[in-house]
């Protein structure tokens, strides 16, 4: 159950918190896992640890906001393609869209270079990613978006990560109606609050002094009394990229503690 034998996923972001946990987690259970990145340090490192316990993976430095550093990217990997029952060809098996980053502002506050910054990483990274591996997919492919659970519930001072991942959910949506009928699946997976050494910097760039009494309120939000640890989420990623849910497709998974149902 699970495995991904054989099957070769690009993580975006891959080298630190959820993406780290995914790409782990992913080698674990037998892929060959290609981190795109543009932390060269920090993916070198997760790379290392990954084939020292006897996974596959490799870096492969990307911008992912843009498009011909993608395009570039994607041909880089250069593994040879596998043929589908229908005859269609593609060495891709697995897309994770996870590289993102935040933003602290209202509509009002937020700048239109915070802005653009968003929504370039955000939602043109992952426009960019599918754009450029889609062509690389046979019959049987998957690919999961990381979006949020502020796609579907207002949070105060988000506005430019919130637009981002509504755009994100939206864009699931689309890809996996436009690409059923190729045995293409697309699903997103919806965070709640994750402790990630990425939330640790947030917390302490924008609330200096007030670090822990803020984490405590970030736990504290989820119904269920606590963040997320990164593998939590990279267990869900794992099941919707896995053969195991080869019946689910344009679909948004909330993994958040009861955020959205309980609160």
């Amino acid at each position: 159950m699970l495995r991904l034998d054989e099957k070769t996923a690009i993580v975006t972001g891959g080298a630190s918190g959820i993406g780290r946990a995914i790409s782990e987690l992913f080698a674990e259970q037998g892929a060959h896992v290609v981190i795109f990145d543009v932390d060269t340090t920090a993916a070198t490192m997760a790379v290392q640890q990954i084939t020292a316990a006897g996974g596959s993976a490799r870096f492969v430095p990307c911008d992912i906001t843009d498009q011909r550093a993608v395009d570039a990217a994607v041909q880089d990997i250069g593994l040879p393609e596998k043929t589908d029952s229908g005859g269609r060809s593609g060495g891709i098996d697995i897309l994770v869209n996870n590289a993102g980053v935040a933003h602290v502002g209202t509509v009002t506050s937020t700048t239109e270079d915070d802005f653009d910054r968003v929504m370039a990483v955000n939602v043109k990274g992952t426009y960019n990613c599918c754009r450029a591996v889609i062509p690389h997919m046979r019959a049987g492919a998957a690919i999961c978006n990381i979006a949020s659970t502020v796609s579907w519930f207002g949070l105060a001072e988000r506005f430019a990560y919130s637009t981002s991942k509504g755009a994100i959910t939206a864009l699931t949506y689309s890809v996996a109606k436009d690409y059923v009928d190729q045995g293409i699946r697309c699903n997103a997976v919806l965070p709640g609050r994750v402790r990630t050494p990425f939330v640790d910097g947030f917390v302490a760039a924008n609330y200096p002094g007030q670090e822990q009494e803020m984490l405590a309120k970030l736990s504290a939000f989820q119904p269920i009394g606590r963040m997320a640890e990164p593998r939590e989420l990279a267990v869900a990623v794992l099941f919707l990229c896995s053969d195991e849910a080869s019946f689910v497709t344009g679909s948004v998974h909330p993994v958040d503690g009861g955020t959205l149902s309980l609160r």
